[in-house]
């Protein structure tokens, strides 16, 4: 189709094509900073005196690879405990004599319950190791307040674990190097936890801060974590309180945080050691800082060192180093007993901070008494403009025709901003109407953009189009101003009011993340004044006064671009870990939330310019123009498929043995799952060497095949709740039998006790039998449960899985040869059911073979689960 163009569409396309320059060149800065393609990482042999990535590399190079696995229940978690406890003792020989080093290993157990995912849960733990250095001054005491930096070195099913967490425990081991060769004293003590059970809920950190000796001393904390292989480095979580938040804004060198990740965080499916260390239990000021880039890699075997990304150890150490070193010297760190004496005081707590740093370049910090002042001085000036600017001439009934038409503005800006949402939703449904496989953005993330950009803007100036002038309630005639120039007006202020009104939203909701909307308002007055200056002295609405309004927002709109950049990244990469959701909308959810998270930033990036670039863009030959390009894009998507080694596809295969008493097998299978929206039948698909070994025609259907229930997931819980449609397959249980002389099993070791009131307590032992890499056991317990043994004699909230009886979770962890010995208490007669399943890493060779047929792109966890019911 030919364009016919008239000189405002020549300007029109002249101003898009500009556009676009200016937000490439800023996209090119900004993924140099996320990426940390901006910091130079230090070699190996860099002065002692300094941070160096290369030299915490070795740590995680080892750490990652020369050890085998680092899970629980294997050799390997206990050779790492002595890795790093040899590291620290080497420290402490060569530490000068006016440092006092201790250091420990520290076995710790328990029993607790808790929340997580919404789902309660109990936990039994035992024999998890924590390995513990302090450095103090000589003459520091036991109770000095001290800072607490905590990282884990277990590691997740399947996973060498570069990123998580061999990155934070090499950082961490770095940074007691630098501390010692630095000669820098601390005036305060400072306590590095390597802890060995994070990955089974938190279990070490747990024991830590409920039964070790230096816990009351602890005045303020970091917790280094990572959901991927490097990138921001960013500060998720920070409190009680703003003084955590302050330190890290006044002392950071490459400051990564912003206020609004404390929003999302706690909608986000997952958990640190932070929530031990500040909610919890210890309630202690603290700061959950957490590589979130390279998510693709995050929990797989593909979570490799030579993943990491360049510059992201270098920052982070640099980061905390220099954090540390700040709440040691800091006046405010207090220990546990001097935070309760004092209380909650005005200078020590208050409320969450508003925070964000520009591009890891500086960081701006303000108080929440001075955002109330900020955040609402835009939603002032925007009630106020009307008055202002007509009361003198005019009279009353003008200023009220005048904030009407500014409403008016703020409808029509607000009506852009929505439809900049809604098409690209609607077009990832149309894709997937016509596609045979959903998030095939998710290893190509570029094809998101240029799919959803370009009808995003469409959405944004539709309105602009439709309404070229917005309709006045204004006397234009008893006005000396142009109808266009009172439209303009009013446009703009609309649109200025549309972020005031959200910069007051979020300050009423007691978010901390108005700040965005807080810079564009205030970008935006910039760019008016300067809009308005340029007209006043050079003429009529021009191209020298659109550009002299888009230059005080470039500062706002990099930002944004900053903000929205990596917020699309970090969602993208996640989306391959967000569950499968079940038919028959399921398969539309990813792309439809990545379609609605491109609109908002989008909007976001360019809505500040609509109210004057509006004039240039809102031109059908352009609307006509993207369209064409979002179609163009949407047709390449098609030859690209969503998978690849550097994003590949989560598959869990459980090999499921049902057993009857300590050495029978009754039935075995293989149970498979897949945590996105493309489902079993995709991969079977495009594995056809799994189809194969599995025996699966052309014909297979969800209708045909045998469904895994979440049940069959047991060991698993709560994230078995992310799967749906898993299927089983037949599988032998020779091999088994050859491996193990004997199977998990339960059973009862002293006769039960009734009481008067008619409970019943039934005592119990558990054996894992001969299994030689338990990660976990998982008790699911129904029936008339009254009282038991774990996690002081308290029940967790009952669940149901899947419409059955209410059941009550346990989770034993912890290696041991030992039996587990509990009771349960019933408060009838009625059958107490238990149900026992047992997560053991070993696989039997013919489990190996299936696992060795699937494709590069596909990264499988697989595992072995030995399942038991029980009736008492």
């Amino acid at each position: 189709m030919a364009f016919r163009l008239d000189a405002r569409d020549v300007s029109g396309f002249k101003f898009l094509f500009s556009l676009a320059i200016m937000y490439g060149l800023m996209s090119i800065l900004v993924h140099s900073v996320i990426y940390t393609k901006l910091i130079t990482p230090l070699g190996i042999d860099a002065p002692l005196d300094r941070f160096s990535e290369a030299r915490a590399i070795e740590h995680v190079r080892v750490l990652a690879h020369e050890i085998d696995g680092r899970q629980e229940g294997r050799q390997g978690l206990r050779e790492a405990a002595e890795y790093i406890k040899e590291q620290l003792e080497r420290l402490k020989e060569r530490a000068g004599s006016n440092f006092r080093i201790e250091i420990e290993e520290n076995v710790v157990a328990g029993s607790f319950n808790m929340m997580f995912l919404g789902h309660s849960i109990s936990f039994g733990y035992r024999n998890h190791t924590n390995i513990l250095m302090r450095i103090s001054s000589i003459d520091s005491q036991e109770t000095d307040p001290s800072v607490l930096m905590n990282a884990h070195f277990d590691s997740p099913l399947g996973s060498p674990g570069a990123g998580d967490c061999g990155s934070c425990v090499a950082s961490l081991l770095e940074i007691a190097r630098l501390t010692i060769d630095s000669g820098w004293v601390p005036p305060q003590p400072i306590i590095l936890l390597f802890n060995g059970a994070e990955e089974v809920f938190l279990l070490a950190a747990n024991g830590f801060v409920r039964t070790h000796k230096w816990r009351e001393s602890i005045g303020a904390f970091i917790n280094v974590e990572a959901s991927g292989s490097g990138g921001l480095d960013l500060v998720c979580q920070s409190g009680p309180g703003s003084w955590p938040s302050s330190v890290y804004a006044q002392s950071a060198i490459y400051p990564m945080a912003h206020s609004a990740a404390q929003d999302v965080f706690p909608v986000i499916p997952g958990d640190t050691d932070y929530r031990m260390f500040s909610e919890d239990y210890g309630n202690i000021p603290g700061l959950d800082i957490i590589f979130l880039l390279g998510g693709y890699y995050y929990h797989t075997s593909y979570d490799t060192v030579d993943r990491l990304v360049p510059g992201s150890m270098q920052a982070r150490g640099d980061n905390l180093y220099s954090t540390v070193k700040a709440f040691a010297e800091s006046s405010k760190l207090k220990n546990a007993h001097e935070r309760e004496s004092l209380g909650v005081s005005d200078e020590y707590d208050d409320g969450q901070a508003v925070f964000f740093d520009y591009l890891a370049w500086f960081m701006i910090f303000y108080s929440r008494r001075m955002a109330v002042v900020l955040h609402s001085i835009p939603i002032i000036i925007f009630l106020i403009m009307p008055f202002f600017s007509c009361f003198r001439n005019s009279g009353l009934w003008c200023c009220f025709a005048t904030f009407y038409d500014f409403v008016k503005g703020t409808i029509l800006h607000t009506a852009g901003m929505m439809l900049a949402i809604i098409f690209p939703v609607i077009f990832s449904v149309l894709r997937l109407l016509v596609s045979s496989y959903g998030m095939n953005w998710f290893a190509n993330p570029f094809l998101a953009f240029m799919m959803f950009i370009p009808i995003s803007l469409v959405g944004l100036l539709i309105p602009r189009t439709v309404f070229p002038d917005l309709p006045l309630s204004q006397n234009v005639s008893a006005l000396k101003i142009s109808k266009e120039a009172l439209s303009e007006e009013a446009g703009f202020w609309g649109a200025f009011g549309f972020y005031a009104s959200l910069t007051l939203a979020y300050l009423v909701a007691g978010l901390s993340g108005g700040f965005l909307n807080f810079f564009t308002s205030v970008s935006m007055l910039l760019g008016w004044i300067a809009f308005s200056l340029s007209i006043k002295f050079h003429g009529h609405h021009s191209v020298r006064s659109t550009i002299f309004y888009a230059i005080p927002l470039i500062p706002c709109l990099t930002y944004s671009v900053y903000f929205g950049g990596f917020l699309v990244q970090f969602l993208i990469e996640k989306m391959g870990m967000m569950g499968s959701l079940p038919p028959p909308y399921g398969n539309y959810v990813p792309d439809i939330v990545v379609a609605a998270i491109i609109g908002v930033a989008t909007s976001w990036c360019v809505g500040p310019l609509i109210p004057i670039f509006g004039k240039w863009l809102a031109r059908s030959s352009i609307l006509q123009f993207l369209l064409h390009l979002s179609v163009i894009a949407l047709a390449l998507s098609s030859r690209f498929f969503p998978y690849s080694t550097d994003a590949p596809k989560r598959v869990v295969l459980q090999h499921t043995f049902l057993t009857a008493d300590a050495n029978r097998v009754v039935d075995s299978s293989y149970d498979f799952s897949v945590v996105d929206s493309n489902s079993l039948l995709f991969l079977f698909k495009y594995a056809p060497e799994v189809a194969k070994e599995l025996h699966i025609d052309p014909e297979f259907s969800f209708e045909t095949a045998n469904i895994s229930n979440q049940q069959t997931f047991l060991t698993l819980f709560p994230v078995n709740f992310l799967f749906s449609r898993s299927l089983k397959f037949p599988a032998r249980s020779d091999e088994i039998l050859k491996q193990y002389k004997q199977f998990p099993h339960l059973y009862t070791n002293k006769p039960q006790s009734t009481s008067s009131d008619g409970s019943r307590r039934v005592h119990l032992e558990l054996s894992l039998g001969s299994l030689k890499e338990v990660w976990v056991a998982v008790l699911n317990i129904t029936g008339p449960l009254s009282n038991w043994s774990f996690a002081d004699n308290k029940l967790p909230v009952p669940e149901t899985i899947e419409g059955g009886p209410l059941s009550y979770i346990c989770r034993l962890t912890g290696a041991s040869h030992e039996k587990w010995n509990f009771w349960l208490e019933a408060s009838n007669s009625g059958d107490l059911r238990v149900d026992l399943a047992v997560l053991d890493q070993v696989l039997v060779d013919e489990t190996k073979k299936l696992k060795g047929l699937f494709p590069p792109w596909a990264d499988v966890t697989a595992f072995s689960t030995f399942s038991s019911t029980y009736i008492f």
